[in-house]
């Protein structure tokens, strides 16, 4: 007996597990590509951690800008306990609150004057400190405090006439201190705000 056969179109037959192939493939085509939802979902993740990203990136900076603030200051007061020790002349160090910035001068012959009476030809350097650098007060080693008017710094041969420290506080307010010693010429940055050794008393010390 004659048979005759016809070719099956492609992906018409039935598969191992019974089913016919084209429903096979149409839910492979279902599951192959993203759907609305799912785009979304990504697209919002991606943005999610650009954010994050941006911000730790402003954070850095942010940082960074104090450091560089706070270091251009500290080496305005190092630059002068250096070149004192070094000469018979003698260097000042303003740090002005009220406007947010500093001056370091040389001692000439105008004396100890007000800011703005000091001659432009004394100033060595002057700055100010950024919106994420705040000075908030000045207090020196024999007790004497400021939060408002200018503290000054002199430094001689001998080395600075008062120490202290100077507190900041960073763009998360946090605090940090530049200490002066007036037995030691070096000024150091510290974090946080520590106490100062302040000078004692023959009567204070029992061994002198």
């Amino acid at each position: 007996m004659r048979t005759c056969s016809a070719p099956i179109p492609k992906g018409v037959g039935s598969n191992r597990d019974g089913r016919s192939g084209v429903r096979v493939e149409a839910a492979a085509a279902r599951h192959g590509g993203f759907t609305l939802v799912e785009l979304i979902v990504v697209v919002s993740i991606l943005a999610l951690l650009v954010l994050l990203a941006q911000m730790n990136l402003f954070g850095v900076l942010r940082r960074n800008q104090f450091r560089a603030d706070v270091q251009e200051f500290v080496s305005a007061m190092q630059m002068a306990a250096s070149a004192a020790a070094e000469s018979e002349r003698r260097y000042e160090v303003i740090v002005d609150i009220m406007e947010q910035g500093f001056l370091l001068r040389e001692i000439g012959s105008s004396g100890l004057v007000e800011i703005s009476d000091i001659p432009d030809e004394e100033i060595i350097m002057q700055g100010y400190f950024g919106e994420n650098c705040q000075v908030v007060y000045v207090e020196f080693d024999d007790g004497d405090y400021t939060n408002e008017s200018a503290a000054k710094f002199r430094a001689g041969h001998g080395g600075w006439q008062y120490g202290g420290k100077i507190v900041f506080l960073d763009e998360s307010e946090q605090a940090h201190a530049v200490v002066v010693n007036r037995i030691c010429p070096m000024v150091r940055l510290v974090q946080g705000d520590p106490p100062l050794m302040t000078p004692k008393a023959k009567d204070e010390v029992p061994f002198l």
